[in-house]
């Protein structure tokens, strides 16, 4: 009986398409390096030069989907590897469900890399080159985009967070973006490997030119001093560091109201006291509105005339269904009054409430409580007296690009409260505290950021970081309110309609010239 034999071209060709993808795969997975916290910048060219190589030699589009989508599988798998963590408070509950919710989030995520190299593919043409580079940086970036803005969004390390190691090339988000600072990224990362496939000096050349042009201008942008900080304000950041695990046990919430009140009262380096005292993300673990006692101890240690602001549950009666719980920013003065509220509008998906809850009824949610939480609806700065305005991003709402750029126009700063408890020390916390940075460059305000147990920092209007307690660390930061530039950036003028005109009107220009060969 004889058996066929194997075609040896065909055997070699398939052997060369596997090698492909397992590259794809590999080079997704150390691409997240290049980020933070370790911020390897060599990668982020290995990476994303890598795979523009292979797009060169994926011509149809199927095959630049399938690419795409192992790069990104690998990418996200090796970035997001720290939200098992969050699965480990409750090992018992929760523990068997880690790694398949972090190949189920990482395979999803890595459909939008997908769809973008099948674009790229499809308005390029079976053509290589810098077209194939343009169709590769505007689809990536848009890519991006689509990623934060569809369904619950999830815009986590994005190619802009990569220059997070420096301030200057951050500095191009409060022009474009960082949507535009991403396609600029990508650009910059491809064209090396360009000049590799060409075996030509120029793509080279205009690569150090660009990068330098953006350095430059973020550089200038940085030598212009920001105006003095806010006169006659001590903020006071309290950082409690409670394990997430004791967070919630009736046992502990003394222990923990006491720790926060005894951080409050702390002597103060400067010899001054606080003006004003910030503490985290559900700092108390009450519900403080319902309770007068807890309000009244926290009064006591409320500055005169000043305010505390700290994150709390909240329950309310306004919903069709009966009660409704809200992940609430309360201001109190030191008579124990609530002087102004903020509910957070953006909730995180599985912690905070289940989606499509009519088929997943039988997957429990990682945060306290069976009944989910109710957004907010209010986007207003939220009053504080003795301080301007402040746009409040709760967590997870500080990560999406642009966020709350309607009361940017009427604050003087932005406040983010956080509880990153739940990551430990993994990369979740920095990447998460880079990605609410990029909102000061942004929009020309100061940052203050209080996380229970890091990263809480406090950065100028320009995003540069002035003061901050690190990760894991039990303490408070006394400091100055910095002021917020003159006049608006022009991102928080025209948001990212640029960057989307941009997009668009390049991927229409491709499809126009492609047509035209065609006939």
């Amino acid at each position: 009986m004889q058996f066929p034999v194997p075609d040896k071209a065909e055997v070699r060709r398939s052997r060369v398409e596997l090698l492909q993808k397992l590259a794809g795969l590999g080079l997704g997975a150390v691409t997240p390096l290049a980020f933070a916290p370790l911020h390897l910048l060599p990668l982020l060219f290995i990476g994303f030069g890598g795979l523009f190589l292979l797009l060169e030699r994926t011509r149809s589009i199927g095959g630049a989907f399938l690419l795409g989508w192992l790069f990104g599988l690998g990418s996200f798998a090796t970035g997001l590897g720290w939200i098992t963590e969050a699965f480990a408070v409750d090992a018992e509950r929760f523990g068997p469900f880690a790694l398949p919710a972090l190949a189920a989030l990482s395979a999803g995520l890595a459909l939008f890399p997908a769809l973008s190299l099948a674009a790229a593919r499809l308005v390029a043409g079976r053509r290589g080159g810098a077209r194939l580079l343009i169709a590769y940086a505007v689809c990536w970036a848009a890519g991006e985009w689509l990623r934060g803005a569809v369904l619950t969004g999830f815009p986590w390390n994005l190619a802009g967070h990569a220059w997070g190691f420096a301030d200057a090339p951050l500095q191009l988000a409060a022009f474009v973006g960082v949507h535009g600072l991403g396609l600029v990224t990508i650009i910059l990362a491809a064209l090396p490997a360009l000049g590799l496939s060409l075996r030509r000096a120029w793509p080279f050349g205009v690569a150090a030119t660009l990068l330098a042009l953006v350095w430059a201008t973020g550089a200038a942008r940085l030598a212009v001093p920001p105006p003095p900080d806010v006169p006659d304000v001590r903020l006071r950041l309290v950082q409690p560091n409670v394990a997430q695990s004791l967070k919630w046990e009736p046992s502990e919430r003394r222990r923990i109201l006491s720790d926060l009140l005894t951080l409050s009262q702390a002597p103060g380096s400067s010899g001054e006291g606080p003006t004003h005292l910030l503490w985290p993300e559900t700092a108390v673990p009450y519900l403080v509105a319902e309770e007068p006692a807890v309000r009244a101890a926290i009064a006591a240690v409320v500055p005169r005339e000043g305010a505390l602001v700290t994150g709390s549950v909240r329950r309310g009666l306004d919903s069709a269904e009966g009660p409704s719980m809200r992940n609430s920013a309360l201001v109190l003065d030191d008579t124990a009054q609530i002087l102004s509220v903020y509910d957070k509008v953006r909730l995180v998906p599985f912690g905070e409430y289940m989606p499509f809850r009519a088929w997943l009824s039988g997957i429990p949610k990682l945060t306290e409580g069976t009944v989910d939480f109710s957004p907010g609806t209010d986007l207003s700065p939220l009053p504080i007296p003795g301080l301007p305005a402040a746009v409040t991003l709760i967590c997870y709402e500080a990560i999406f690009a642009g966020r709350g750029s309607g009361a940017a126009r009427e604050a003087g700063w932005i406040l983010t409260l956080t509880n990153d408890a739940w990551f430990g020390r993994s990369w979740g916390p920095h990447q998460h505290a880079l990605a609410a940075r990029m909102r000061a460059v942004e929009f020309g305000l100061p940052m203050v950021r209080v996380a229970n147990g890091g990263i809480s920092f406090v950065t100028d209007a320009y995003g540069r970081e002035r003061q901050r307690l690190a990760l894991g660390v039990r303490g408070v930061l006394d400091t100055a309110l910095p002021a917020a530039l003159p006049g608006e950036t022009l991102y928080a003028r025209l948001g990212d309609q640029p960057f989307l005109i941009a997009v668009l009107a390049s991927l229409a220009g491709m499809a126009a010239t492609r047509r035209e060969r065609a006939a």
